[in-house]
């Protein structure tokens, strides 16, 4: 029987990458990070060597409510008792879709998915259907959309991708409406969709959004917001109603089910009935999945969303952020890093900006400072995926490690020691040519 080292020593010769995302894989973290994860408990994991982290990746920003929440896992159990999938939809289907019309502002018809890239290449799909057009806008800024070639075409990380297909992707930057513009002119009546989340690190300026949705009602074209991230977090509403900007179509994932498995495309029904059978219409074949809406992920979303709405998380999250963020920036005023190490983003998705003295990032100083961070048992990656489980305490313990961290990487800085202090090869970008 093979023992837990045993499997760890071979993880990349039985797994691609040895994780089944990128972004947890070995090549974004320092070489002290925990090799796997045994278990995890409101906001803390222990590792294979039951070292115990508070952990601030909380499942790519997943798990909103906190780690083995007992209110979504009784419904799972209670859901358990009655089975998970069927030949015919389940009665949570049509409950959760009702709930989820009823709640959410422009969601007229829901689809439901384990995974965001599958949403999000449904509704391009939808998008090209609905304006028989071909081609995919999406922004430049915003890190991620989908796996799918559609998406992933635009980056540095693009084999196995026909030219003709990235062909069909063209790109514009955040708060730059000009550029958006130039696409629209250069291709008049050819542009099927915009993509893009509503807000990442930066706020818009004054009627960017506001111009993104009327440049695409008057050129016909699908509006589609990515709120993966800041749907139920930013708002349980969404960033959409923050801004009080309305999509056409609109994706959620992260924030749903506590990190179980679901992820949702919604929007007008005029637009998301073409994968329907009420229509006369050319049939799209929009999302076919035998675990998409299987009943364990749905009875964890509705318990989830109960609590949300319940106890204000979101109001809780953008509290506490900034309780983080005023701790993190009053650290690095007092160690002199202003402008080298600065939190980014809004208080409930929190980043933190790690620099050299030039302002530049270094993926050698970067993953140095990753580095003293975990050695200290805080699983950090860059960001701080806070939760519900994520209280004052751990927002002491925190500035506490992030503290000495700072003071060390004033006298890297200083000393110039960066290489021979790091442990392991520095993290390297996800998208990237070669490895």
């Amino acid at each position: 029987m093979s023992t837990t080292s045993d499997l760890l020593s071979k993880r990349h010769a039985l797994i691609p990458g040895a994780a089944h995302t990128y972004s947890k894989g070995d090549d974004q973290f320092p070489s002290v990070a925990p090799l796997a994860i045994l278990r995890g408990k409101g906001a803390y994991v222990w590792g294979v060597d039951d070292v115990q982290y508070l952990d601030w990746c909380m499942g790519l920003r997943s798990v909103s409510l906190g780690h083995v929440n007992e209110e979504v896992n009784a419904a799972v159990a209670k859901q358990m008792e009655f089975g998970t999938n069927f030949g015919r939809p389940h009665m949570g289907e049509y409950e959760f879709a009702d709930r989820l019309t009823s709640l959410l502002p422009n969601v007229e018809m829901v689809k439901f998915a384990k995974n965001g890239s599958t949403v999000t290449t449904a509704a391009t799909k939808l998008a090209r259907a609905h304006t028989g057009r071909k081609y995919i806008v999406c922004c430049v800024d915003h890190p991620f959309f989908s796996y799918d070639d559609w998406f992933i075409g635009t980056t540095p990380a693009d084999a196995g991708i026909p030219q003709e297909i990235k062909d069909l992707t063209l790109t514009f930057k955040y708060n730059d409406l000009d550029s958006l513009k130039a696409l629209f002119d250069a291709r008049p009546g050819e542009i099927a969709c915009v993509i893009m989340e509503v807000v990442t690190t930066t706020e818009p300026v004054p009627g960017f959004l506001e111009g993104v949705r009327e440049l695409c009602t008057k050129e016909g074209t699908v509006l589609i917001f990515d709120e993966m991230i800041t749907g139920f977090r930013f708002d349980l509403l969404g960033a959409a109603k923050k801004y009080g900007v309305a999509p056409d179509l609109v994706t959620y994932g992260k924030g749903i089910a506590n990190g179980y498995s679901m992820a949702v495309l919604g929007g007008k029904k005029e637009i998301m009935e073409r994968g329907g059978l009420q229509h006369d219409k050319e049939r799209v074949f929009l999302i076919s999945t035998t675990h998409g809406a299987e009943a364990i992920s749905i009875a964890a979303a509705m318990a989830a969303i109960n609590i949300m709405e319940r106890d204000h998380v979101s109001e809780a999250l953008w509290e506490r952020g900034k309780i983080l963020a005023d701790g993190l920036t009053a650290l690095s005023e007092k160690h002199g890093l202003t402008g080298i190490v600065d939190t980014v983003g809004f208080a409930p998705n929190l980043s933190l900006a790690i620099k050299n003295k030039e302002g530049q990032v270094d993926p050698v100083l970067r993953t140095l400072f990753l580095q003293e961070v975990i050695k200290r048992e805080v699983l950090f990656q860059g960001y701080f995926a806070l939760s519900f489980s994520h209280t004052q305490v751990e927002i002491d313990r925190t500035l506490e490690v992030f503290d000495e961290v700072m003071g060390f990487y004033k006298n890297v800085l200083e000393e110039g020691n960066a290489r021979e202090l790091l442990i392991g090869e520095p993290c390297k970008p996800v998208f990237r040519k070669y490895n």
